[in-house]
């Protein structure tokens, strides 16, 4: 991966032990950008998780898939991601919004797995209905699931690293 210090401000987080031996602050980047301060980075798995709080609304999509597309710019090699939908409060976004986002997304030529995490009816039904208009994309693979278990297997993870005191 390219150093993109100059693009983003990397801290380490505390230690905290994980599974197979590991700890966080040997594996996080966190990213600062003001827009996602809750976006974390775990170069070892090759991993972007964040963990948004409130109502997920059309702004806020827009600024994900700004947010993603930024980061597969700077990044040398693609990236899996996971996003953590129980800090979501309500759901404000639509399904034209969704759709032209997917449409946007579909077309990325790397070859990654999308992870969505929904424990709420209300934010399942929106992943479901992401992963649904991705299934035509040509390298994206998105899934939602309702339990974190699964998503770790799925993304060849620890399962702590997808929680979000993870993050220390």
């Amino acid at each position: 991966m390219r150093d993109s210090t100059s693009r983003r401000n990397q801290a380490p987080q505390p230690t905290t032990s994980l599974s197979e031996g590991h700890t966080v602050g040997e594996e996080i980047i966190e990213s600062v950008l003001t827009d996602f301060p809750d976006a974390v980075y775990y170069p070892k798995f090759r991993l972007m998780t964040w963990h948004p709080i409130g109502i997920f609304d059309a702004a806020l999509a827009d600024s994900v898939r700004q947010f993603i597309e930024w980061e597969e710019y700077i990044q040398d090699t693609p990236f899996d991601r996971y996003t953590d939908l129980s800090g979501i409060t309500e759901v404000q976004v639509n399904l034209q919004r969704l759709s032209e986002v997917a449409r946007r997304r579909r077309n990325v030529l790397q070859p990654v797995r999308s992870a969505i995490f929904a424990d709420k009816a209300h934010s399942f039904v929106i992943a479901q209905i992401y992963e649904s208009l991705m299934e035509q994309a040509v390298a994206i693979t998105v899934r939602a699931f309702r339990e974190r278990e699964p998503v770790a297997q799925w993304l060849g993870v620890p399962v702590a690293i997808l929680c979000p005191s993870a993050k220390g």
